[in-house]
């Protein structure tokens, strides 16, 4: 048994040219090799397609064996010695967009109808060419689009709306009255539109429930990771834009706006009513304060605390750098006297101004 090398083997092949044909860029060298699949660069063989996605990483292409290998233009050079090579300003873009299709080509799709142990509703409207696998629970009045997936056990509340082309992976669940776009995937275990965590105190401090009774509006072209949860709204909805792409393990509470083409990765959790921009890249374990605004293209570095609004678009980071347990908890017993040291800083610098000797002019 051999080992995989790349991604699965397709029924046929396609050349270095018509890939150039179909997506662009430069090719030097031999037009006409076959490429089966993708493979990583430095297992990649003669019937494979490899990327380099870093001039200076350029290195890495000599003793290379791939058919052909995407580069970026700094490498032009050094990709002379290939058999073949496509030169494009982004390869990691261009590698994206040709896996897409080679994805595509060799996919076997879910076959439409709906399985004998799946329980759909008559009151639920389906649309051509879906695919209802064993144990999906549709509830009335929900509407699929056309060619919708939905996996083994999924469940799809009452009035909840799934766009055309959109999956849902086994156990995938879409509660009542929620709404999902075209060209979504939500994967196995994700649940959208749970209560949000919302509860009053009454005189004894004992919790009171808040009944959430908005929604969860979500639009096309997003990606919802495996285990992740995004939670209705309180009153208002929880809206999620177009192309947003969100990890595996990130929840998201009750209330929250994420705007287009955001992406968040896993392990985050963004409290109530927070509003983040568009374009933004939230890194892992990231944790985002309720009630608070993030700027359109917003970089926040992994880990990091986001306690206060992000105004302006930058790169923000507020990691503490990982340390020896002596060294941390004696720079954590230094933090904690800051403000102290702050104002005492400030105090010698006014007793020093006030011992400065006046302007005397000689005049």
């Amino acid at each position: 048994m051999s080992l995989d090398r790349g991604t699965p083997a397709a029924a046929g092949s396609v050349s270095a040219a018509e890939l150039v044909a179909r997506f662009g860029g430069t090719l030097l060298g031999d037009g006409t090799v076959p490429l089966r699949r993708i493979a990583p660069l430095q297992r990649a063989g003669a019937d494979e397609l490899a990327f380099l996605s870093q001039a200076a990483a350029g290195a890495q292409l000599r003793g290379a064996v791939a058919g052909c290998v995407i580069v970026p233009p700094a490498c032009a050079g050094q990709a002379g010695a290939l058999r073949a090579a496509i030169v494009t300003p982004d390869p990691y873009l261009y590698y994206a967009r040709v896996a897409q299709w080679f994805a595509a080509r060799d996919a076997r799709p879910a076959p439409p109808g709906v399985h004998a142990l799946a329980a759909v509703d008559a009151a639920a409207r389906l649309g051509e060419g879906c695919s209802v696998a064993a144990g999906a629970v549709v509830e009335a009045g929900a509407v699929l689009g056309a060619r919708v997936v939905l996996g083994a056990g999924c469940f799809v509340g009452a009035d909840a709306v799934l766009g055309d082309d959109t999956v849902l992976e086994p156990r995938a669940v879409l509660m009542h009255g929620c709404r999902l776009g075209a060209r979504c995937i939500v994967h196995a275990g994700a649940v959208i539109g749970a209560d949000g965590f919302g509860f009053a105190r009454d005189e004894r401090g004992a919790g009171v429930k808040i009944p959430q009774t908005g929604r969860v509006l979500i639009g096309d072209d997003v990606e919802i990771g495996a285990n992740t949860t995004i939670d209705r709204g309180a009153l208002d909805d929880t809206v999620i834009g177009d192309g947003v792409k969100i990890d595996n393990l990130v929840q998201v509470a009750h209330n929250v706006r994420i705007g287009e083409h955001t992406a968040i990765a896993g392990c985050v959790g963004i409290s109530g009513s927070a509003r983040i921009g568009a374009y933004c890249l939230i890194g892992g374990g990231v944790g985002i304060a309720g009630h608070l605004e993030i700027a359109d293209r917003v970089v926040v570095g992994g880990m990091s605390l986001v306690s206060r609004s992000i105004r302006r678009s930058g790169h923000y980071t507020g990691a503490f750098p990982l340390d020896t347990h002596d060294n941390w908890a004696e720079n954590a017993a230094t933090l904690r006297q800051l403000a102290r040291l702050r104002d005492r800083i400030r105090q010698l610098e006014q007793q020093n101004e006030a011992r400065q000797p006046g302007d005397h002019n000689p005049s």
